[in-house]
């Protein structure tokens, strides 16, 4: 070879280790045509050669033939070019059959370096040979030869088949696999392995290299790892379901619930009471799980926030107390040793419950059989989490007050029917929608007019709300004051669109109007795009009334609604319904309204009153699954 490497002349055995022809060598560059693991060591052994007069020995591992790569002694030494007087650098395989173990040397060093093991493997003989490598390694092999059926019985047997795989592979080097191996001093190892296959020397014998780690620290550091892992998604998942449930609580009682089903499994605490300051008393209203002996949470139970108390300390500032044990309890608060309900714990953390911007509504406190240090992260999701509890309950108690405001008012918008009215029997029934505020916009109304007629209404507001019920009243307000200055329904209709067009609600309202004449039983009616009336008769039978009219209220100006006149005969009756009672996800308008009046004319039919009849229609409201408030007025003429 030039100095840098060209070779300018090989036999046909380097051109067989090289793997290729002989006319694809000359001319090329030696390094090149090795593996790439191979280059320094003969980049050194060619920088040796050339520069040093004595012979320069190396060991390489060159391509081969075959699978096997082959392991072989390199000598080289400078040398002059005959025919051009250049210097050139001579090198030749030397033939160490006679000496193989050499040939290991360089692997044996190379793996003690690399902190791996090297064992052989004859597989005529069907021998495992201990080569040497990292010493640490060497109590994995405690016999220097061993058999490979006495190797495999030391592998565990879910592994045995990877191992066997890799051990007849056919390929110059296998993958990296896991096996656990039994040691006789310290059980299971998780060793990981590979298999090579070289031929040591120019001829020499095809052997069978492996080389393995122990990662048993690796795998037990991995399992760890995953197992803290799994623990952490777990608490993730946990914290995760506990705050959709803080969320989703609609009343004190969910809350409750909540919070002391949940919160000690989540804190691996042994319990969990929930203390909550009362808004009319201001003294504490405290609940506990099962693992709490009843008697320490009664014991809270009543508390002023004025106590000197680690609860009502923590309400009182907003900041939580964490006790490992009963010692730290003692030393901040010296008198808890004489309160039965503190010295029953051996640890607990007291947790305010803050809204954000506000004062703490209560606390929370999870209690510990055994002493418990918090950590850090434990502490933050805690205080998360009762905050969280914290916005949940002034959340709770806003929406009771709304409710409360809104049904009062609802209440005093449905009007008390007049009694003993001259040739009627009169009945109604209401049931607030299920859907947000148990309050709605449908109403009815019943009053006599100066000229002795009876005006009866029944209407839907746009909504479910305290506007609903707001714009609910408006509407209702409105007929009442326009009704006695006007003779027809249709015109009162009228007037109240154009009021309420007028005031630009952002609502509508459906409505129908009857004026009943109790002289004659004449019935004049019209209606602001609302369900129709149901005619039924002692008979059993009914008909469906559909009435002329208009569009709903507060929609189009200058509409003028229509009117029908018709008589209502003795012992018969009209129900006037809103559509939630005849309407829902299961049931169209028109089959509801077959339903509703084969029930009110089979009451009329049995001999039932009008507030009986009413009930009846209500009850089998509540089959229509519907959300929307109900309403129902029935009129019967006596």
């Amino acid at each position: 070879m030039t100095l840098d490497g060209t070779i300018r002349y090989l036999n046909a055995s380097m051109a067989t280790m090289l793997g290729r022809p002989a006319e694809q060598c000359v001319g090329h560059d030696f390094l090149g045509m090795l593996p790439q693991t191979q280059r320094a060591s003969a980049e050194n052994l060619l920088t040796h050669g050339a520069t040093t007069k004595t012979v320069a020995m190396r060991v390489l591992q060159l391509p081969g033939p075959g699978s096997a790569s082959v392991v072989s002694l390199a000598e080289a030494r400078p040398v002059e070019d005959p025919a051009g007087g250049h210097r050139l650098v001579w090198m030749r395989l030397v033939d160490a059959r006679n000496d193989l173990g050499g040939l290991l040397i360089p692997f044996k060093l190379a793996a003690a370096a690399a902190d791996l093991g090297l064992w052989m493997y004859s597989p005529q003989e069907h021998q495992l040979e201990w080569l040497g490598g990292a010493p640490a390694l060497a109590v994995l092999f405690p016999e220097a030869s061993v058999s490979l059926s006495s190797m495999v019985r030391r592998v565990h047997p879910d592994d045995r088949e990877a191992l066997g795989r890799i051990v007849r592979s056919t390929a110059a080097q296998s993958p990296w696999i896991s096996v656990r191996f039994l040691t006789e001093q310290d059980g299971w190892h998780h060793v990981a392995c590979q298999i090579r296959r070289i031929q040591l020397g120019y001829g020499g014998p095809e052997q069978v290299f492996g080389v393995f780690r122990d990662d048993t620290r690796l795998e037990e550091g991995r399992q760890e790892a995953l197992a803290t892992l799994s623990a952490e998604r777990l608490r993730a998942d946990e914290i995760a379901a506990f705050s959709c449930a803080l969320i989703t609580a609609a009343t004190e009682q969910e809350l409750r619930q909540v919070v002391l089903t949940r919160v000690a499994a989540t804190f691996g605490g042994t319990g969990a009471v929930l203390a909550l300051v009362d808004n009319g008393t201001g003294l504490l209203r405290v609940a506990s799980d099962a693992r709490v002996d009843p008697r320490q949470s009664d014991a809270m139970d009543g508390l002023s926030l004025d106590d000197p108390d680690p609860v009502t300390c923590v309400i009182r500032t907003g900041v939580p107390q964490f006790f490992p044990n009963q010692d730290e309890l003692i030393r901040r608060w010296p008198h808890a040793i004489n309160v039965p309900w503190l010295s029953s714990f051996v640890a607990m953390s007291i947790i305010p419950l803050s809204p954000v911007g506000d004062q703490p509504v209560g606390v929370w406190v999870v209690t510990y059989d055994s002493e418990h240090h918090s950590s850090p992260d434990e502490r933050a999701h805690m205080s998360t989490l009762a905050d969280l509890a914290g916005q949940a309950l002034k959340r709770i108690r806003l929406q009771q007050a709304r409710v409360e405001l809104a049904t009062a008012l609802q209440e005093s918008m449905l009007p008390t029917l007049p009694e003993h009215l001259p040739g009627l029997e009169i009945a109604a029934r209401y049931q607030p929608s299920r859907d947000g505020l148990d309050i709605g916009g449908d109403w009815y109304d019943a009053f006599v007019m100066p000229d002795g007629t009876v005006a009866l209404e029944i209407g839907d507001s746009q909504g479910h709300d305290v506007d609903a019920a707001a714009f609910m009243g408006q509407v209702r307000a409105s007929i009442r004051a326009i009704a006695p200055h006007e003779p027809k329904p249709g015109t009162v209709l009228t007037r109240t669109n154009e009021l309420l067009v007028t005031m630009g609600a952002a609502r509508f309202a459906s409505c129908t109007m009857l004026y009943f004449d109790p002289r004659d039983g004449q019935v004049t009616g019209a209606s602001a795009g609302h369900v129709p009336l149901l005619c039924v008769r002692e008979d059993g039978s009914h008909d469906i009334r559909e009435l002329a009219g208009g569009p709903v209220l507060g929609v189009l100006p200058g509409t003028d609604y229509l009117e029908d006149t018709f008589t209502l005969e003795d012992g018969t009756a009209l129900i006037m319904l809103t559509d939630g009672v005849v309407e829902g996800p299961g049931l169209t308008l028109d089959a509801g309204l077959e339903r509703a009046g084969a029930l009110a004319a089979q009451a009329l039919h049995d001999g039932l009153n009008a507030d009986a009849t009413a009930e009846r229609i209500l009850d089998a409201a509540v089959a229509v699954d519907h959300l929307d408030d109900v309403a129902v007025l029935v009129i019967r003429r006596t």
